[in-house]
């Protein structure tokens, strides 16, 4: 049984969650705020938004952590009045409790902060209605175990760094990730490293290198054009 992460907070103040039995963090301790907009919102919901202007979005994510990505997804929802499904990818639930502690609730007013407890306390494996623009299903399961009859438009593909989590950037995950993305479908990743492009480019994907967040160079995001 794997322990609950420890908090840790850098020279700046900035808090993270940090697992000490695969020595990571769950997110930059240069700013998990910033690294989720730059990456997850911009380079994908954001450009979603923008090239299929669409009032549907269906969302998965590879690491649901501590759902900071689906509340910046919320609200993001919300400024466009778009209706968004998210899955939840998860191995190792975090409670409430601890999530809070992280100071998050800084960067948005009360009314989200209970939906973002919600989004926690919610039942696994259900179908939660967190607002009228926004459904979640939080699933504890692995990507590699993970079955659905459900297309994606859009993966946000947060998984541990491949030093920590290697097996979950190999070409088996991005080949089944393929599979569940519809057509058009895209998936954004703070990974830029040469291995990881390979993999997807092997997968199907049209993959672009894009400017990192602050203190790292590169992202990728990588499109599903067509059937392999």
């Amino acid at each position: 049984m794997v322990d609950l992460p420890v908090i840790i907070e850098n020279p700046a103040g900035l808090k993270t969650l940090y697992r000490p039995d695969i020595n990571e963090t769950y997110h930059s301790q240069h700013g998990a705020i910033q690294e989720s907009m730059h990456v997850f919102i911009e380079a994908g919901m954001r450009f979603w938004i923008k090239t299929k202007q669409q009032k549907k979005l269906s969302i998965l994510e590879i690491g649901f952590g501590t759902g900071l990505n689906a509340i910046l997804s919320l609200i993001e929802a919300e400024a466009h009045d778009i209706h968004v499904h998210y899955t939840g990818l998860e191995t190792l639930a975090l409670p409430y409790s601890l999530v809070s502690k992280l100071g998050y609730q800084a960067h948005w007013d009360q009314e989200h902060e209970t939906k973002y407890a919600a989004m926690h306390e919610g039942e696994w494996e259900s179908n939660l209605t967190i607002d009228t623009n926004f459904e979640l299903q939080k699933r504890l399961i692995g990507i590699e175990n993970f079955e659905t009859n459900e297309q994606f438009d859009l993966v946000y593909f947060d998984a541990f760094a491949p030093d920590k989590q290697s097996e979950l950037w190999d070409l088996a995950i991005f080949q089944k990730i393929f599979q569940l993305l519809a057509i058009g479908g895209i998936l954004v990743t703070y990974s830029a490293k040469g291995d990881v492009r390979r993999n997807l480019l092997a997968a199907g994907f049209e993959v672009e290198k894009l400017e990192g967040p602050p203190h790292k160079r590169h992202m990728l995001r990588a499109v599903k054009m067509k059937t392999q």
